[in-house]
């Protein structure tokens, strides 16, 4: 049984538990519940409180929709990982894992920014759990839950005034209060509040992106690391307005102040009912529409890389990479990719890519001459959507001649699900936190570990020393706009220059 022991906070003590020389402390409150009147308010600052509290169980998970993503399934159920904990519009919590508290050790912190889009998720999924990455490096992991979807990101400006200037990013702004927390606390965790790495996937990967944008964020975290989660662009104020108003709608609303008193489980149902109306292959504009930040020209000015790196993150060391079959993971079951043909794939195609269908699927049809028009066709849409705009911010960061920007393509794919997923979206996570014991996704296979290790040390060294590079992988230079160096995460890893080219010459032709 794990041993029990106190920590301390600014406001108050933590009992939390220790297993396998690791300590772990969860459900730990960074802000004040933002319920009632806080909804679609800045988080406030944590209630103090007296006694000790219990830090062994997880908080709550934000209100969200449990099928957010309609994946197949036979997918679903390798990615089954126990029951969730409950939700609630209580949910700014965090959790940490560190090797010891308090000892003056300044170990680097890594701070994980779960996946989910802005609509789903938590940092309590069994991937996430931070054991394997602190005792492996001696480093700190924290991992949070923010408010998402409607409740994060419902833009109530130019419809309820000033009072509600914040409420388009209340969501980002709950995780600048995540990272205020670690800054004010964590070395009491044995941790270094001036050498703290960002890093997400997906969705989490997009809020690292949003934060090198925002400057509310400066100075909160070092280095970042994105994965699979390219943010160029978010919403813009009309778009953000527009939906808001369609969320209304559904409730039968008129006011802001009628969305702050609507009843959660209403207020999720009608979020619900307008993201149905967006189709699911519009996944190349999925940051434009929803519930995503909004450029509001204060909380995010800008961008987050439209039309340029924000200049405010130019100094922030990035590691940005894709998995080579992300789509994969939401489409490789789809009815409307079996049987296709030649000919049906240009109209498949033209659901990603419109009038430009034709002439992208014979640049991929000539750089890969055997592949079936399913491969084809979600290759188009994994480059369209996740690896082009990652791309995209690796030469705008570049471009900044500041701090070194490190570029990955991860291409193991695993056997589940009769090969169908490939090198999905998400399959790295478990190999980063050196997880693979906590889901099924990736099989198992024993020299999958192999990888799981090199891929946790790369990620521990960059949050030790900005640059990835360790003695289990060969030399991974930064990267730049001209030979486009690229570490390729395989049972053997190695550099290419340029990897995929073909494909990617074809989106300028």
């Amino acid at each position: 049984m794990a041993d029990e022991l106190i920590a301390e906070t600014l406001t108050g003590k933590l009992q939390g538990a220790t297993a396998d020389s690791v300590l772990s402390f969860k459900g730990i409150p960074y802000a004040a519940p933002p319920v009632g009147a806080a909804r679609f308010q800045p988080p406030g600052s944590p209630v103090p409180w007296s006694d000790i509290r219990d830090a062994t169980r997880f908080g709550a998970r934000a209100v969200q929709n449990e099928r957010a993503f309609s994946l197949a399934p036979a997918v679903l159920e390798v990615f089954a990982a126990g029951l969730p904990e409950p939700a609630s519009e209580d949910c700014l919590f965090l959790n940490v894992w560190t090797p010891a508290l308090a000892d003056g050790g300044d170990r680097p912190v890594m701070v994980w920014l779960h996946g989910g889009a802005f609509i789903s998720g938590s940092g309590a999924t069994p991937w996430y759990d931070g054991s394997n990455l602190a005792a492996k490096g001696n480093v700190v992991v924290v991992t949070l839950n923010h408010r998402l979807g409607a409740f994060g990101f419902s833009y109530l400006t130019e419809i309820g005034g000033a009072e509600f200037a914040s409420s388009g990013n209340v969501g980002m702004l709950d995780i600048v209060a995540a990272l205020t927390w670690v800054r004010d606390n964590i070395a009491k965790f044995g941790g270094d509040p001036d050498n703290v790495t960002i890093f997400g996937e997906s969705g989490g990967g997009a809020k690292a992106c949003v934060l090198m944008a925002m400057p509310a964020a400066r100075g909160l975290f070092r280095k970042a690391i994105v994965e699979s989660g390219p943010a160029v662009e978010m919403m813009a104020p009309a778009d953000a307005t527009l939906t808001a108003r369609q969320v209304m709608k559904e409730l039968g609303i008129a006011t802001a102040h009628d969305m702050v008193a609507a009843p959660a489980e209403k207020l999720i149902a009608a979020q619900n009912a307008v993201l149905a109306r967006i189709s699911a292959l519009s996944f190349a504009n999925r940051r434009r529409q929803g519930f995503n930040p909004v450029i509001d020209g204060a909380i995010l000015p800008a961008g987050p890389f439209a039309p340029e790196a924000p200049a405010i993150a130019a100094s922030i060391p990035l590691m940005i990479g894709t998995n080579r079959d992300e789509m994969n993971l939401f489409f490789s079951h789809a009815p409307w990719t079996e049987g296709l043909n030649d000919t049906s794939l240009v109209e498949a195609a033209r659901n990603f890519v419109g009038d430009r269908a034709g002439a992208i699927v014979a640049a991929y049809r000539a750089a890969r001459p055997t592949a079936s028009p399913r491969d084809l066709v979600l290759a188009i849409a994994t480059d369209q959507s996740i690896r082009l705009p990652s791309l995209t911010i690796a030469d705008r960061k570049v471009a900044q001649h500041g701090a070194p920007t490190f570029v990955y393509l991860f291409t193991w794919a695993t056997p589940v699900v009769d090969g169908k997923l490939g090198s999905c979206h998400a399959l790295e996570i478990p190999f980063v936190f050196d997880n693979l014991d906590k889901t099924r996704l990736t099989g198992d296979a024993p020299t999958r570990g192999v990888l799981a290790d090199a891929m946790s040390r790369a990620w521990i060294e960059f949050a030790y020393k900005d640059n990835p590079n360790h003695a289990g992988i060969p030399y991974w230079p930064a990267y730049n706009s001209t030979e486009r160096p690229t570490m390729i995460l395989d049972l053997q890893c190695r550099v290419e220059n340029d990897p995929l080219s073909a494909e990617r010459k074809a989106w300028s032709a």
